[in-house]
């Protein structure tokens, strides 16, 4: 039995927001080949780097119905 993309999204959008990433997560794991351990660890350090600029003060998280807003916002000029 061959389900179509199209079928496949359609089920997916049922899914709560969580379980939706999560298999974004988990789709886009099946269609890379290797891992650059250059890249994994440049966005290990990355991580780093924000969160101790969290958690010193340095800066403020922003909530992502704030930017979601702010973002349509910008682009319905």
């Amino acid at each position: 039995m061959v389900v179509s993309a199209k079928r496949v999204f359609e089920n997916a959008l049922s899914l709560d927001e969580q379980e939706r990433a999560e298999l974004v997560g988990l789709l886009l794991n099946s269609i890379e080949d290797c891992t650059d351990h250059g890249v994994e660890e440049a966005w290990s350090n990355e991580i780093a780097r924000r969160a101790a600029e969290i958690d010193s003060g340095l800066v403020q998280p922003v909530s992502w119905s704030k930017v979601r807003s702010e973002v349509f916002k910008v682009s319905d000029n």
